[in-house]
């Protein structure tokens, strides 16, 4: 079986030209996931003696390869810190011919971030030449990925060697603000992609079940978008509860948007009154999240309340006042209970290099879900991978300090954060697991779709790599 076995030498400072190779190697021990599947080798070792190439490998699998293939080039001296043993050569017994392309495309990428981390843009700059030659956006995923990845490193060059002044760099694409009216191509990635549907419907589905007979019902949502998440729950009340519910009022906690927030309020509040539902809603207005009180909220004493912040935390990290801020009025306020859905990726570091590495993965992996639904020369598609992920990308691999925007991370880092707040997670019910299946079944591509448990945190991902995260939580 293809393993890649980490072997501890010498521990001594590596040698200076093997960041990507320190990453990768950490990345690896880490124990995200195997580097390939072994099982998946085997496989492709039968196909290759029954001369069958239908199953290709993986955006993830290719990469993994050819992170095994620079940790073993930049690993040949005994003094550094890693020794690499593989057992045979990947691409000669197990790729095709094409994947292996992919493979020397991708080793290319990586030696290219390599040189810009070092700051040795001349060489960096040559590597990336070869990289617009050989891949391309509207070819495999791989090619895919090198493409939009490759770009941003030579504006990151462009931008440290002053081509580029900061005040000429284009502003990040706002999708948050872009979620409260959405575009069709956005609408579209909703209606292929499950993820987030899966935690929207096993969060729902918590908030539903913890609200047990409670006759009002308060919702303070950080992330309201297009409220399709409270049309879901006005059924399930409508359905379940009907005329026993005096009240179901939602709040909204927001700093821009205002008049798209008020149509949202429109919405839900003409949805509300079809289903037969005491409706309320109201909006907490802010310059700036640093002026959130919980005197601001309109709270009742016999209230059920809720808190649903659906990929919104995470937009707070780089200003980590701000969020000290919001989860210091959310204890005052103690909630009920509180839905958290958020990005299980790991782009925060302070490292350049770390951040390239986690960030390859991770998009390589959505790259792999668009090929798996849409047609390569789908406009709709470039334009989500051009936008939705070249601009996350982009910001990832380009900016430092508050100028980075895009800082998810993991939610054992979650963990960490609010158990300074006195919060406890909670299991999530049969329900709402059954829930989230049930929202896989649904998609064309949720066969690749995956569901797992971290402790008590629901993982969804694609064939094993985590996108999104749920967790429920409530205080002590």
């Amino acid at each position: 079986m293809f393993k890649l076995e980490v072997v501890e030498t010498v521990k001594e400072k590596p040698h200076p030209s093997s960041l990507i190779a320190q990453e990768l190697s950490n990345y690896y021990r880490s124990g995200v996931k195997k580097m390939i599947r072994e099982e998946l080798v085997e496989h492709r070792r039968e196909e290759a003696v029954a001369c069958l190439n239908s199953r290709r490998f993986s955006t993830e699998e290719v990469i993994r390869v050819a992170g095994a293939k620079y940790i073993q080039f930049s690993t040949q001296r005994r003094e550094e810190y890693f020794m690499f043993k593989l057992p045979f050569n990947p691409t000669l017994s197990v790729l095709t011919v094409e994947e292996c392309n992919e493979v020397e495309l991708a080793h290319l990428l990586l030696a290219s971030a390599e040189k810009v981390g070092l700051q040795q843009f001349d060489q960096a700059i040559k590597l990336l030449a070869q990289c617009d030659f050989l891949s391309s956006r509207t070819g495999t995923p791989v090619q895919r990925v090198v493409y939009h990845f490759a770009a941003a490193l030579r504006e990151r060059i462009d931008r440290q060697t002053g081509r580029i002044r900061p005040k000429e760099l284009q502003k990040v694409f706002d999708v948050e603000e872009a979620m409260m009216t959405p575009q069709p191509t956005l609408v579209l990635l909703q209606q292929i992609l499950p993820f987030a549907n899966v935690t929207q419907f096993a969060g729902i589905q918590a908030i539903v079940e913890n609200a047990g007979s409670a006759t009002k019902v308060h919702l303070i949502d950080l992330g309201i978008k297009s409220g399709t998440p409270w049309t879901v729950l006005m059924q399930a009340f409508a359905s379940s509860r009907g005329s026993l519910l005096d009240l179901l009022k939602i709040t909204f906690v927001g700093t821009k948007c205002r008049e798209k927030i008020e149509d949202t309020r429109k919405r839900l509040a003409s949805f509300a009154q079809s289903m037969g539902l005491p409706f309320s809603f109201n909006i907490v207005m802010l310059s700036d999240m640093n002026d959130l009180r919980e005197d601001l909220f309109d709270i009742k004493n016999n209230e059920f309340l809720a808190i649903y912040a659906p990929l919104v935390l995470r937009n707070m990290l780089y200003q980590p006042d701000r969020l000290e801020t919001l989860m210091t009025v959310i204890r005052k306020l103690k909630p009920c209970i509180m839905v958290v859905a958020e990005v299980e990726a790991n782009h925060n570091s302070p490292s350049f290099v770390n951040r390239f590495i986690e960030s390859l993965f991770f998009y390589g992996t959505f790259f792999d879900c668009l090929e798996a639904c849409m047609d390569r020369a789908n406009h709709d598609r470039m334009v989500a991978e051009a936008i939705y992920l070249g601009e996350g990308i982009r910001n990832t691999v380009i900016f430092e300090g508050h100028e980075r925007t895009v800082r998810n991370v993991r939610i054992d880092v979650w963990r960490a954060f609010f158990a300074r707040f006195g919060l406890v997670e909670t299991e999530l019910s049969e329900s709402s697991l059954y829930q989230a299946s049930l929202v896989l079944k649904q998609f064309p591509i949720g066969r690749f779709c995956t569901l797992e448990m971290n402790g008590k945190c629901l993982l969804a991902g694609w064939k094993g790599t985590p996108i999104h995260s749920l967790s429920v939580w409530k205080f002590q």
